[in-house]
């Protein structure tokens, strides 16, 4: 049903119009979209960059809104005012780059904040106040950002994901990763992410035992996904068996180049883990019937150890039992 105005005798659409850092989107923000939703046909939601305030960076920002409100209409704030504050100077700043980016007129403003009400009469909108002594939802950005793991109650699960460190393991064939990144999970209560390549190269498999670089870009992105899934429940860490370098290892191995979509997956996914970790050749190789032998081990981890040279990763290595390797992941991911 839409929410109607008249003017001159005709009837016109409803805009309304909310705006922030949303570092992290909360639920009291979403107390403010959900109530402008209700009283709008259209919403518009402008989220600034604030990379002052936040590392979250703001295309993940905007993509929470985006997802959890479709119909919301979010706009980017890129180059929005640094500055804020009750000086006159500031707040035309501020309503002179809101009027610019908003496209067409808005009817209601809504806010928690001081600032509805020179927004809204620079905008010839009615100022709408919600929760503002924070009654109904007792949070705020910055009680969030100090801890978001303690206040995990106050977003939801596909913003939480985004607070969850994500812990990579990497190594050659045979270092001990599955055993960790399970003993890990369990040590931390949280989630863990199995390799998928060895289900995936299971089922697709050639004669000769090897994948297409097609495939190994369907299996990575698979893998992804299951990290993203497996994000949801974690909690405060999410630790990773394998990531694309591994990926980008098999297709040189099977075929002599990595496929340049592969090498995008790799690079991004410096950016994609908070915590990296190399498991040493320090035990035993064991021949599950599926691997090569011990000297292809150690070309791998020379490898690994090379295109995480090239792409700048700081890591640590991890050597001796699995308790002794959960020990220095404890004290590393402490310091970190």
């Amino acid at each position: 049903m839409e929410t109607t105005r008249t003017v001159y005798g005709q009837s016109c659409v409803t805009t309304g119009l909310v705006l922030g850092k949303f570092a992290p989107f909360h639920k009291g923000h979403q107390l403010l979209v959900d109530t402008a939703r209700k009283l709008c046909d259209r919403l518009y939601v402008l989220i600034y960059d604030s990379r002052d305030v936040t590392d979250i960076p703001l295309y993940i920002r905007a993509n929470w809104i985006r997802t959890l409100y479709p119909d919301v209409i979010v706009i980017e704030g890129w180059g929005a005012p640094s500055e804020s504050g009750h000086d006159p100077d500031v707040m035309q700043l501020q309503e002179d780059y809101i009027r610019r980016v908003i496209p067409e007129p808005i009817t209601y403003f809504f806010s928690s904040e001081w600032y509805g009400e020179h927004v809204s009469r620079a905008l010839g909108a009615t100022n709408v106040v919600v929760d503002e002594d924070r009654d109904e939802v007792p949070i705020s950005g910055t009680r969030v950002r100090k801890n978001p793991h303690e206040t995990k109650d106050f977003l939801d699960p596909y913003v939480y994901k985004d607070h969850v460190e994500r812990v990579v393991l990497l190594g050659a064939e045979s270092t001990g990763k599955s055993t960790l990144a399970k003993a890990l999970a369990e040590h931390f209560l949280t989630a863990h992410v199995p390799e998928h390549g060895r289900d995936f190269w299971a089922l697709h498999h050639d004669e000769g035992g090897r994948l297409t670089s097609e495939q190994l870009i369907e299996l990575i992105c698979e893998h992804e996904a299951n990290e993203d899934e497996a994000s949801l429940s974690a909690e405060q860490y999410l630790f990773v068996d394998t990531n694309a370098i591994t990926t980008c290892y098999y297709d040189l191995f099977y075929h002599g180049s990595i496929h340049p979509e592969l090498l995008k997956h790799a690079r991004l996914a410096t950016d994609r883990y908070q915590h990296w970790f190399v498991l040493d050749t320090d035990i035993p190789f064991e021949q599950d019937g599926t691997r090569e032998d011990m000297a292809h081990r150690e070309a791998m981890q020379k490898a690994i150890l090379e295109h995480l040279k090239v792409l700048g990763v700081h890591y640590t290595l991890l050597t001796g039992s699995v308790e002794e390797r959960i020990g220095q992941v404890k004290t590393a991911l402490k310091m970190g």
